[in-house]
């Protein structure tokens, strides 16, 4: 892969990230249930710039970030400092695409799923939010993908 293709992918998979958070953050004011994806997913699709984003990637953290909702909740409440109740929509959002990504998506190393979290909640999210989504989801990641996270600490 050369290093042009590597941008345009890493951006597409950006677009992908951003257009699932606010599909997501959708999702979560309707209160609707992960069945109800659908009518987000057409509106999410029919965005301006959609077209740019990475389709495969989008669906698994739209999808995949309802579907698990209340399973990635169990994982990262422990490293909350409030209740989930508490969190602002968009930074439970991004926990939520972010948690998904580092638990099922593997092959994306820990530092880039966080570091595209904290990028998401500095785009989208408060002033300090990505302060808040950077140390639960490191705290998830040493949990999550424990070998990674230490490999990553001795080199």
């Amino acid at each position: 892969m050369t290093e042009a293709s590597r941008q345009n992918a890493r951006s597409a998979r950006r677009r992908a990230r951003e257009f699932a958070l606010q599909g997501v953050y959708e999702w979560l004011l309707k209160g609707a249930d992960a069945g109800e994806m659908g009518e987000v997913d057409a509106h999410m699709q029919d965005s301006e710039g959609f077209a740019e984003a990475d389709l495969g990637h989008y669906k698994a953290l739209l999808y995949g970030a309802a579907r698990d909702a209340d399973a990635l909740r169990q994982r990262f409440a422990p490293f909350l400092d409030r209740q989930v109740e508490e969190l602002s929509p968009v930074e439970h959002g991004i926990l939520l695409i972010g948690s998904y990504e580092l638990i099922n998506h593997v092959e994306i190393p820990y530092k880039v799923v966080i570091n595209e979290a904290v990028e998401l909640a500095k785009s989208f999210g408060g002033t300090d939010g990505f302060k808040f989504v950077n140390g639960v989801l490191d705290k998830l990641a040493a949990e999550a993908r424990t070998a990674e996270v230490q490999a990553g600490r001795r080199a």
